[in-house]
């Protein structure tokens, strides 16, 4: 007799599901790559976001499957320490936010989101290092912030729409 806190979900959704988070992992080291020639323009901001709306019990698995390959990459230094809050926490403000359904508002939010980027990154330095290592390292990639911040603005606006649209219409006919 199965377990009383067992999922009453059947195999076959429970393995679509993680195959589902692995290919959504996969898409966004792709899209980070395909983008990579662009400094700080990068497409995962928005496929974040639109996941955690969209798919949020596959997202945490996405996440992981993006860090563990981004590590293996570029190997795992302090960078891939900073990865492991500002990707987790950006999808979890996204489902916080799930309420809100308006491409210019999450145009905004994607923008603060890559403009605070640096910052958040910065608080690794904070024990790894100094604050005042820490205060350096975020001042001296302030152009970038704004650059991403910048990309994510306008990729978020043009695209959150026709994307979200799209989840929706494969997450039905796959009855997820």
């Amino acid at each position: 007799m199965p377990s009383p806190t067992r999922s009453k979900e059947p195999m076959h959704n429970k393995v679509l599901r993680l195959v589902l988070s692995g290919l959504m992992g996969a898409l966004l080291v792709v899209s980070k790559q395909a983008m990579s020639g662009i400094p700080n323009v990068e497409p995962v901001t928005l496929l974040i976001i639109l996941f955690a709306l969209e798919l949020p019990r596959e997202t945490p698995g996405a996440v992981t499957v993006f860090l563990v390959l981004q590590g293996v990459l570029y190997g795992f230094g302090l960078w891939w320490a900073m990865y492991l809050y500002v990707w987790y926490l950006l999808a979890v403000l996204a489902w916080l936010l799930r309420r809100m359904d308006n491409a210019f508002g999450w145009a905004v939010f994607s923008g603060t989101y890559g403009l605070c980027f640096g910052g958040l990154c910065a608080a690794v330095y904070l024990v790894a290092k100094t604050p005042a290592f820490a205060l350096s390292w975020w001042l001296s990639g302030l152009s970038y912030d704004v650059m991403h911040g910048a990309g994510n603005f306008v990729i978020m606006l043009l695209l959150y729409r026709p994307l979200r649209t799209a989840l929706q219409t494969a997450k039905r006919q796959i009855r997820l």
